[in-house]
């Protein structure tokens, strides 16, 4: 997809590695102004981890963009760990991260598990929260989770069909426990596959019209292992999120500005969330994208974001 309207590529002026708990090790960068207003950014999955192109979203002359692989993903070791990997050591990890960098408060900028993410976190710290630019909205409910499962046969149905068609017919009654099994299974000529499947589907039903460069993304070897292992593991513990659900402790973020970005034809995360978030949040303020899908690639969400951000340049 054309991504004209990002800024230019840009290197970063900081990065390294932070040791965490239990064997984790997080892999963190800086980008931009290192004397700019800090923002941090939060990516999907959960498991999917950061890319480059990620970096382009924030004006370098504005902001210290600050980006981190969560627990087994992306570039944090040991990739695919499922050792102490919870939403609330994820909210913890931020914490350790802000204090080490040196960070008084930021800005939270994510989409899709990273909107689920930056809630959990704000909810946590609200005290470290300047704002939030939220995307394709997941709450983590039992619902949104039986949608992605299954739901989406009834937009995607063929590529439900190769994902529940992977497994053999004896283990489709349960989708999530067997691709599980399968995803922990130690042995690479088990686990591969079964991550390449998983990411394909989620990749094939993110846009609006198919795009074969998000297909592509999504299957590479090691985005697919910790994307596909560590989604199916936080979804058969309910994410990992406290009694009520998020939307029960909306009241932390009554101070807090929110930005929220929605594809009017989201299929992964379906818009009806962000409205609901969106009315439990009075600070908030709902963009929907007319013609776009999941993606935080496509043009009118690119667009919306980065409008979005520009609203949050004055927020102290």
């Amino acid at each position: 997809m054309p991504r004209g309207d990002l800024f230019p590529e840009v290197a970063p002026y900081q990065s390294g590695y932070l040791p965490l708990s239990d064997g984790h090790v997080m892999y963190w960068e800086q980008v931009g102004n290192p004397l700019g207003k800090p923002v941090l950014f939060l990516h999907g999955g959960p498991g999917a981890g950061a890319g480059t192109v990620h970096r382009r979203f924030f004006d370098p002359n504005v902001w210290r963009a600050i980006i981190f692989d969560q627990r087994g993903a992306g570039r944090s070791t040991p990739l695919g760990s499922l050792v102490a990997n919870t939403t609330p050591h994820l909210v913890e990890d931020i914490e350790i991260l802000r204090k080490f960098l040196g960070v008084e408060r930021w800005l939270l900028f994510g989409g899709s598990w990273g909107s689920t993410l930056a809630l959990a976190y704000a909810q946590a710290h609200p005290e470290a929260v300047t704002g939030a630019v939220l995307r394709g909205i997941f709450l983590g409910r039992a619902v949104e989770v039986e949608w992605f499962l299954h739901g989406l046969a009834r937009v995607f149905p063929e590529a439900h069909a190769a994902f529940s068609r992977f497994l053999p017919e004896n283990e489709r009654a349960d989708l999530l426990a067997s691709y599980l099994r399968r995803l922990t299974n130690p042995d690479p000529l088990v686990h591969g596959p079964a991550a390449q499947s998983w990411s394909v589907y989620e990749g094939s039903c993110s846009t609006l019209l198919p795009s074969f460069e998000a297909v592509s993304a999504f299957a590479q070897d090691r985005s697919a292992l910790g994307l596909a292992r560590i989604e199916a593991h936080y979804f058969v513990n309910d994410l990992f999120l406290p009694a009520g659900g998020l939307l029960s402790h909306m009241e932390k973020l009554r101070d807090i500005p929110g930005e929220i970005v929605q594809g009017r034809y989201d299929m992964i995360c379906p818009a009806q969330s962000a409205f609901e978030l969106t009315a439990a949040w009075p600070r908030a303020r709902l963009t929907i994208v007319p013609d776009a899908g999941h993606s935080a690639l496509e043009p009118g969400v690119r667009t919306a974001l980065i409008a979005a951000l520009e609203r949050c340049r004055t927020l102290a």
